[in-house]
């Protein structure tokens, strides 16, 4: 199993033979509702588009997940696996073969099958996808959220091996943890025991600025947190993955 991160939420998967993916931001700059005095960043050194990709695996339709100018770049053809909200976003920019996953749902790609469970909240009505991918043929198990809101459904889950989700916390005032890492990636653990655990969400090589930027808080650190897997007497490993770096995980 090969993992290769693309900064905030953006990674390449290769399991069981399959190229994925997830959540892509490539090109330009990421702002959300086209207002870049609130929230820009811009990639310090940007990676080319993977090449031979099987699938583009989708989260959420915001665009740090669905990322508008990366998705008019890629292929159309690719068939596109996503959420409710995600999958308009793929429609609306001419994705021929779109998958809705509603939680609960699964989708099989020859020895791949990946199953949405109930994510992220957006507003007060909508929840997001998590996702977890299984590989039939290596029987190795990836679990995805991306803002570190784990479904109690998880913990009838007996075979995960890794995990990728945020190690710390994102905050603003008055509002809260707008990213979850740390106290829920530790109970996420406890549940799973996976064999990996990787940072996602507030990594990478990234420039940002913008209102949003000036009052949000970081709690936590990668390091921090596998001190605290090791006060808890848990085996799993975190990693920090760095900007346009290949992971080959070698799992038991």
């Amino acid at each position: 199993m090969n993992l290769t991160y693309f900064d905030s939420n953006s990674w390449l998967i290769e399991i069981d033979g399959k190229r994925i993916l997830l959540d892509p931001w490539l090109v330009g700059k990421l702002t959300f509702g086209n207002l870049p005095w609130l929230f820009e960043g811009k990639k310090n050194n940007p990676q080319p588009i993977p090449e031979n990709i099987d699938l583009i695996l989708l989260s959420q339709g915001l665009e740090d997940h669905a990322h508008p100018p990366t998705l008019k770049q890629l292929d159309k053809n690719i068939p596109v696996v996503a959420s409710p909200n995600a999958a308009k976003v793929a429609t609306e920019l001419g994705y021929k073969t779109i998958t809705t996953l509603d939680h609960g749902s699964s989708f099989k790609l020859e020895y791949i099958e990946i199953k949405a469970i109930p994510g992220s909240p957006i507003g007060p009505t909508l929840v997001e996808n998590g996702y977890i991918i299984k590989g039939l043929a290596s029987g190795k198990n990836i679990y995805y959220e991306p803002h570190g809101y784990h479904s109690e459904s998880l913990k009838s889950e007996t075979s995960i091996d890794v995990v990728i989700t945020p190690l710390i916390n994102l905050k603003l005032p008055l509002v809260g943890a707008v990213i979850k890492g740390q106290s829920t990636a530790l109970k996420l653990c406890q549940w799973l025991k996976p064999q990996v655990i990787l940072g996602t969400a507030a990594g990478g090589d990234i420039d940002f600025k913008g209102l949003v930027m000036s009052i949000l808080k970081a709690e936590g650190t990668v390091a921090e947190f596998n001190h605290l897997l090791q006060q808890h007497q848990l085996t799993t490993k975190a990693i920090d993955p760095q900007s346009g770096e290949t992971i080959e995980l070698s799992l038991v």
